[in-house]
């Protein structure tokens, strides 16, 4: 006896992919500041796609926490509220205490390397935006230095809000930033490769309540 099989069949949606990656690549490079509303029909006509998939990657980007949907508004680019900075910075301090400890007693030499790079290209930032995404490449780097996949895959899944956490900061203090971020990450990749648990957790500990403050005011 034939069963029908357990699961449907995939579909592809590689259209809807690609416009969502666009529309996060506007957010993340400033071109579609928090706040900033997203009408399907404009959206459709500068991608020269049909609201469909533009519909489909909005709902993505929602899931992802970048874009908000209102019935009276339509979707807007997520514009963080205090009580979103405060618990995207708790959780944030919870996922980060358990790389810091991990990386201090598993990275190995050629992790702490791929951390250094990542400040390294902080120095060679050529703006804001540059600067935020070498912020999170050093962040990844420290995550994927914990050896810890299910850490990893938590990561990911608040990334974009932090991305989108790091670009109100700039917003808000673009000049302090570029100024102290890749001193701050220098010491904190320090602290790793001393692999003193202690002095790393209290050093990011500092480094996000600097963020938060500013982000607090």
């Amino acid at each position: 006896m034939n069963h029908p099989p357990a699961v449907a069949p995939a579909r592809r949606r590689g259209l809807a992919d690609e416009v969502a990656d666009r529309i996060r690549d506007a957010i993340f490079n400033g071109g579609y500041a928090p706040g900033t509303q997203l009408r399907e029909v404009e959206l459709a006509a500068a991608m020269d796609v049909s609201r469909g998939p533009v519909r489909e990657a909005l709902l993505r980007l929602e899931r992802e926490g970048l874009v908000r949907s209102e019935w009276h508004r339509g979707a807007t680019v997520t514009d963080l509220t205090p009580d979103d900075v405060a618990e995207l910075d708790s959780l944030r301090g919870a996922l980060e205490a358990l790389a810091v400890q991990r990386v201090t007693e598993h990275a190995t030499d050629a992790d702490l390397d791929r951390i250094d790079h990542a400040v390294a290209l902080m120095d060679r930032a050529a703006d804001e935006h540059e600067m935020v995404r070498a912020d999170l490449a050093f962040h990844d780097a420290v995550y994927a230095a914990a050896h810890h996949r299910r850490l990893a895959e938590a990561w990911a899944a608040i990334r974009n809000q932090v991305h989108l956490f790091l670009l109100t900061r700039i917003t808000l203090s673009t000049t302090d930033y570029l100024a102290h971020i890749p001193a701050e990450h220098r010491e904190l990749a320090g602290t790793l490769r001393a692999r003193n648990a202690g002095t790393a957790l209290a050093a990011f500990a500092e480094h996000r309540r600097h963020a938060f403050e500013i982000l607090s005011r």
